[in-house]
């Protein structure tokens, strides 16, 4: 999906799921470059590495129970939870209880595409 192609109406049941990870898999909801919309589903025990990336990121948590890992820091997030992870900072989680995550990035993760 082109930033060009991005639809000002989106339907969950016209995106399908792409597997990421064990446990994991994601949809791309909507972006253009200077914005994206991700969901996450995990199963109970998935784990999200700890990473970093130069975008900001906002993250939902839709439901479950989650573990999440900011620079270092350790907290348990649970249903209507966020949390903000400023750029180049290392983060992760892991799935405590199954559940799914939206994902906000600025800018758009270009690496998501490919």
């Amino acid at each position: 999906m082109e930033a060009t192609e991005t639809k000002v109406f989106i339907q969950n049941k016209d995106i399908p799921w792409e597997p990421t990870a064990p446990g994991m898999k994601r949809k791309i909801m909507a972006y253009d470059e200077n914005l994206m919309l991700v969901k996450v589903e995990f199963e109970t025990g998935g784990i999200g590495t700890l990473h970093q990336h130069h975008h900001s990121q906002i993250t939902h948590v839709e439901s479950g129970i989650f573990e999440v890992e900011i620079n270092g820091e350790k907290k348990v997030l649970t249903t209507g939870d966020a949390f903000y992870i400023p750029t180049n900072v290392l983060h992760g989680a892991v799935c405590l209880e199954a559940g799914v995550l939206i994902d906000v990035f600025s800018p758009m993760r270009e690496d998501f595409l490919k």
